[in-house]
């Protein structure tokens, strides 16, 4: 029955449509590790190899370690470099909180503008583009003028951001919001643009009003191309979000970035961007995890969109 829940010793394909024996759950599951198994192998290769080829970069004297740093030099100080990240005490003279608390608090504070600015406008975003191409009126009073500023760069908007929320989460939060919203708006207009006629068609044929249209046959059918959409705007939030904590947030990896090249500390720009890149790895596989839940009726391969 399709309502009914899985059964404990089935396991039921993506479309739903039958259940699998134990043995081919056995069997897809091995195929699953092994799978992860070798993506984590040629993870490790490819960052093994970039790091090898800095490494000899160096070793032959054609990066200045003073600039270009290896590896084994800004890894190898991490407490050294791990104090700069409490920023409170670095820029204020405050009292400082512990190295790991430095570290945490400024990861902890980068992560939560990046989520809610992504999350503002990736919500609104879609839901505008949604209401332009569902009501005529509210598209052709709203389409222009997110043509007209989608082109503006975030950094423009840096000014009003500072004088419209002062110092603080604000700032940073609209800037990502504004970096993300009017690309998604537009990606999404394209998106119920493309839908096919054949889907429509059908809606129409079985009866479907034009909200049931909206709901059970264009939303379903744009999800694979928004969620292509929230990761690489996933990746475009991180880097506003440390362009607007360098200007002066006073907190985030953003401002330990602005703290390095004001004190022409190589070592620490580079460990801060390691910590940035795996922060955001982190984030993307699980968006990919999420991704691959939700949009269970499509096959492996195209619900995860990329490794």
């Amino acid at each position: 029955m399709a309502g009914s829940p899985p059964r404990a010793d089935v396991l039921r394909d993506r479309a739903g449509a039958r259940p699998l024996p134990t043995g081919a759950r056995r069997t897809a599951r091995s195929g699953g590790l092994r799978g992860a198994l070798a993506q984590a192998g040629w993870w490790v290769a490819s960052i093994g190899l970039f790091a090898a080829i800095w490494e000899f970069a160096w070793a032959v004297g054609w990066a200045d370690p003073k600039v270009l740093p290896p590896p084994h030099l800004f890894l190898g100080d991490l407490p050294n470099q791990a104090q700069y990240f409490d920023t409170s005490q670095v820029i204020a003279g405050e009292e400082a909180r512990g190295v790991a608390w430095g570290v945490l608090h400024s990861i902890g504070a980068t992560i939560l503008r990046v989520l809610v600015g992504l999350a503002l406008g990736f919500v609104l975003a879609v839901l505008v583009g949604i209401g332009t191409r569902y009501f005529r009126l509210f598209g052709k009073l709203v389409l222009p003028s997110v043509t007209l500023l989608a082109p503006v760069s975030p950094l423009a908007w840096l000014p009003i951001a500072i004088y419209t929320f002062g110092t603080g989460n604000g700032p940073a939060v609209f800037l990502v919001f504004v970096a993300v919203f009017f690309i998604i708006v537009l990606a999404t207009i394209s998106e119920i643009d493309s839908v096919s006629p054949t889907y429509l068609n059908v809606a129409r044929i079985m009866g479907a009003s034009r909200a049931q249209t909206y709901l059970l046959v264009i939303l379903p059918a744009i999800l694979p191309g928004l969620f292509m959409i929230l990761r690489l705007n996933l990746f475009a939030a991180w880097m506003i979000v440390l362009i607007a904590e360098s200007a002066g947030v006073g907190s985030g990896l953003g401002q330990v970035i602005m703290i390095a090249r004001n004190t022409f500390n190589s070592p620490l720009v580079f460990f801060t961007i390691a910590i940035i890149g795996i922060v955001g790895y982190t984030f993307d596989s699980l968006l990919r995890q999420v991704q691959k839940r939700m949009l269970y009726w499509l096959p492996e391969g195209q619900a995860a969109l990329g490794t």
